[in-house]
């Protein structure tokens, strides 16, 4: 979804639309595997024009489907995502700004008079899903001998414990005696 700058109303846009996960994947860098399959995603925004600057608040809702990190199980993520941005004109970009602040992340660059909204929505998604996804909190994940998924049944071996170069270390008594 592009958005072109000179058709922006005073008074703001109000938009709305529904995108598909094939088109999710698309937008995506060439060659970009993400690891999750994204569903039908609706977004709505308010689009508004101040001076150069143009300032986009929204909201997306998008059915993930993750795998479990621990059990390999495949699950259902919805979530729904509050935006915020102020974008400004490439040309008004400060070279010498070097570090970003908290208060930076709202803020981005526009070059030319289009806006690509698809790659603001995209990117929200992404910043969404989560580093290790897990199934429930309290998944239990797979045997490390036999496999089997310990969430629906059990197995008889012990879980391993992984002797590590600080394992001697386990046993150290800091008390000073005397």
């Amino acid at each position: 979804m592009q958005i072109n700058i000179s058709n922006i109303p005073e008074e703001g846009l109000n938009l709305r639309f529904s995108k598909s996960g094939e088109w999710f994947h698309r937008s995506l860098p060439m060659g970009d595997d993400c690891g999750f399959c994204v569903q039908k995603i609706d977004v709505r925004c308010f689009v508004e024009k101040v001076l150069k600057n143009v300032s986009i608040k929204g909201g997306i809702k998008v059915g993930v489907e993750l795998e479990c990190c621990r059990c390999l199980k495949k699950f259902d993520f919805p979530a729904e995502i509050e935006f915020k941005y102020i974008l400004t004109p490439a040309d008004d970009l400060k070279k010498d700004d070097l570090e970003l602040t908290y208060d930076d992340l709202e803020y981005s660059y526009y070059e030319g008079d289009i806006i690509d909204l698809g790659q603001i929505v995209a990117e929200q998604i992404v910043l969404q899903v989560p580093i290790k996804p897990l199934c429930n909190d309290s998944c239990k994940g797979l045997c490390s001998v036999c496999g089997i998924k310990l969430n629906i049944e059990k197995c008889d071996h012990e879980t391993q414990q992984i002797i590590g170069p600080f394992a001697a270390l386990k046993n150290f008594n800091t008390k000073k005696e005397g």
